[in-house]
């Protein structure tokens, strides 16, 4: 299809959070929400360089701290939170550290921060969400859950050496998982929830450079801010897949590029690997992420 951000409806009285909105694919959704009339929260780690990055945003906005690697930061979060939620764009990420690393409460950090963040941000948002009269949750995944597969159910603990793309792949067929796994728990108790994914191909934003990815190595750390934008797409167009599905995506949909490989061109629906599409793995890893965060879904 054809679409782009220029054909965004009016979201006057959407109220909205973008996760990672900092930089990258988050900042331009961010900014393309504003601008059609949203209001929204800038949920960053980093709150400083929120705060730098919504002074040149036109529009309704407003920074608020959250760490998706401490399940504290994101129980805090939901707890200032008040009134309805229309839109949770489940954006932010970490992809492939060179190291192990854990989370704050002994995850695998990709895993913990991709997956298992969100999972207990949007189940901790849950009530101000169904409190909308049209609440929508978008997942950002990546063509690389193609990578990944059953073990995932262990939460990218215990695989033995540790791959640094295979726990990234992991973490990003999570995400889809988790999308599908709350649209059939939202359509089966009669939840007027949308829940959609997108993957944005492949981008030239900051998600390789970060200090907490592949960052940490120091000649990516310098010379991929500037390869990345001579050879990928921009995080412009790796943001019409997020804003698509924030608008108009279908229950269960999945959007992203259609050229070479998914990786980059037009929009439309995106495929899945077999593992993604497995509803009983999606309700296997359901019930363990609910035991490792003690979020429970309350519809």
């Amino acid at each position: 299809m054809t679409w782009t951000e220029s054909q965004l409806p009016d979201l006057t009285g959407t109220t909205a959070v973008v996760t990672g909105a900092n930089s990258g694919i988050g900042l331009v959704t961010t900014r393309e929400l504003a601008a059609h009339g949203a209001e929204v929260v800038m949920a960053c780690r980093n709150v400083e360089a929120g705060q730098r990055a919504a002074t040149g945003i036109s529009g309704s906005v407003r920074v608020e701290a959250l760490d998706l690697a401490d399940q504290a930061s994101v129980a805090a979060f939901a707890q200032r939170w008040e009134g309805p939620l229309d839109l949770l764009v489940n954006n932010a990420g970490v992809m492939a550290p060179p190291r192990y690393r854990e989370t704050a409460d002994g995850h695998e950090l990709q895993f913990g921060t991709n997956h298992l963040g969100h999972f207990a941000l949007t189940g901790r948002l849950l009530p101000a969400l169904v409190a909308s009269s049209h609440p929508r949750v978008v997942t950002v995944s990546s063509i690389a859950h193609f990578g990944g597969d059953a073990e995932v159910l262990r939460g990218n603990k215990g695989e033995g050496r540790y791959s640094a793309q295979k726990t990234y792949s992991q973490s990003k067929l999570a995400n889809l998982l988790f999308s599908a796994e709350l649209q059939r728990r939202a359509t089966a108790v009669g939840s007027r929830l949308l829940c959609s994914a997108a993957h944005p191909g492949v981008s030239a934003t900051n998600l390789v450079a970060s200090p907490d990815g592949l960052g940490a190595l120091p000649l990516v750390k310098h010379v991929a801010p500037l390869a990345l934008r001579v050879v990928l797409q921009s995080a412009k167009a790796g943001a019409r897949p997020s804003l698509y599905a924030a608008t108009e995506g279908g229950p269960d949909s999945y959007t992203g590029p259609q050229w070479l490989g998914q990786s980059r061109g037009p929009i439309g629906p995106a495929k899945r690997s077999a593992f993604a599409a497995d509803a009983a793995l999606a309700e296997q890893l359901w019930e363990l992420s609910d035991g490792w965060t003690g979020v429970s879904f309350d519809f």
